[in-house]
């Protein structure tokens, strides 16, 4: 059992971390601003460097700490209606179904790019709906799950490949999504991104208690008067519209919907009354943590912030592939 004082101090360090973060990656770069250079700037009187500042890093910041809270949600609420420790939003496809989908918008229907992660929601359905279909055979086996979406996942990941390259990359937009890139996003990326993430994880809190009573037995939940099938329905369709939502402004992110439950769920145990909370601050600190790495560690140049995931990921992945019969969090 976490204790209080363990939950309530994972909380407390990890905001302060986060703002700790969120100033150090302000100041990444060539321009370099003090806390109160950047308070005056921003609130008192016009700083050319602080106005550069927040036209260029304020966005792709925001969109990081608002993208990985959205994709960390996603994980907990799949891997609450799975019962699938291993559950993923990147791994099991759904990710690369709403890419797919949100790249072919962008390429033919640019004036429709507001709508874009609606459409891309509808790809993340398509694809969570064809695991499912082809992961049922008299039930469903968490690993048969894990295995057919990382089919699913390879074959729209091959199919965005394909069109990237076929059109000769000409396509910009095109390209972030595929490559995930959020060097060159706006504040109306961002704008676009809070629009719908903002309802998500809105909707997020409103199926906490759902989630909680989906951790019994079916038999059990059913005894208590719970629709089990209804829950789950209403559950993975926040958790596809989060995932689809992040999707279509940043791009396919793997791993972050599996690393960031695990930890958080070490840290504040398994109600999700708390652990949807924690994962929004503790998504928002990895993914923001993993581009300003991307942005330091080759400096002058850039890695992606999902490269990063991937090598992190990966190993975490396997780990978890050994460790996935004991439970995490009380």
């Amino acid at each position: 059992m976490i204790s209080t004082r363990k939950k309530v101090l994972s909380f407390v360090v990890t905001a302060l971390g986060l703002v700790a973060l969120f100033l150090f990656a302000v100041n990444t770069g060539s321009l370099k601003v003090s806390p109160s250079e950047l308070f005056h700037g921003l609130f008192v009187a016009y700083d050319p460097d602080v106005a550069t500042i927040y036209d260029l890093r304020f966005p792709r910041i925001f969109i990081a700490l608002l993208g990985g809270a959205s994709m960390a949600v996603s994980g907990v609420l799949l891997q609450a209606v799975m019962k699938n420790p291993l559950a993923d939003p990147g791994i099991i496809g759904i990710s690369s179904g709403a890419s797919l989908v949100a790249v072919l918008m962008t390429a033919f229907f640019p004036a429709l790019y507001f709508f874009t992660p609606l459409f891309a929601f509808l790809g993340g359905m398509l694809a969570f709906l064809l695991v499912y279909s082809l992961s049922y055979k008299g039930g469903l086996s968490p690993l048969r799950i894990i295995l057919v979406g990382v089919a699913v996942n390879a074959m729209f990941t091959g199919l965005m490949g394909a069109f990237n390259s076929g059109t000769g990359s000409n396509f910009s937009g095109v390209a972030s999504i595929v490559n995930a890139n959020i060097t060159m996003k706006t504040w109306d990326d961002f704008e676009t991104l809070f629009i719908y993430s903002t309802i998500g994880l809105v909707l997020s809190f409103f199926v906490t208690n759902q989630c909680n009573l989906l951790q019994l037995e079916d038999k059990t939940a059913r005894s208590l008067g719970v629709n089990v099938t209804r829950s789950r329905v209403l559950i993975s369709i926040v958790a596809v519209l989060l995932a689809g939502i992040s999707t279509a402004v940043i791009g396919p992110i793997s791993f972050l919907g599996l690393i960031v439950p695990h930890i958080a769920r070490l840290l504040v145990g398994s109600n999700h009354k708390l652990l949807l909370p924690y994962s929004i601050l503790l998504g928002g600190f990895t993914f923001l943590l993993a581009d300003t790495v991307g942005r330091t560690i080759a400096y002058p140049y850039e890695i992606n912030a999902t490269v990063i995931m991937s090598v992190i990921g990966g190993p975490f992945f396997i780990l978890l592939l050994r460790r996935s019969k004991q439970s995490y969090g009380n």
